[in-house]
């Protein structure tokens, strides 16, 4: 199970709420989930950052799939959207298409 800790939470809850994304790829250090805003990855169990470096051929391999990029796109507006619901039943079916798209996004992905 991973534990977040309440005050990476509401950091990574603003970002998105600012417009970051959540990512697909989980954090390289303690596989936890992680969002991104301005080219800054925060995990949100961790609290740290991947190497420059990592990020940006990651970057650079996502340009090269037109695909790719509407669907990570489409991932940044569910999570928006997820942010802002308090609907239980609503937030259960934004994170089932979050899911999906998580996965697509995964299978679309350079190896």
């Amino acid at each position: 199970m991973i534990y977040m800790s309440d005050d990476l939470t509401k950091q990574a809850v603003k970002m998105l709420l600012n417009g970051a994304t959540l990512l697909s790829e989980p954090c390289p250090y303690c596989k936890g989930v992680r969002v991104m805003k301005d080219g800054d990855a925060l995990c949100v169990n961790c609290g740290k950052k991947p190497d420059i470096q990592q990020s940006n051929a990651k970057s650079e391999n996502k340009k090269s799939i037109p695909s790719l990029v509407i669907l990570e796109k489409k991932l940044e507006e569910l999570s928006n959207q997820l942010a802002l619901e308090d609907n239980p039943e609503k937030q259960q079916k934004l994170l089932k298409s979050i899911d999906a798209l998580i996965e697509a996004i995964r299978k679309l992905k350079p190896k």
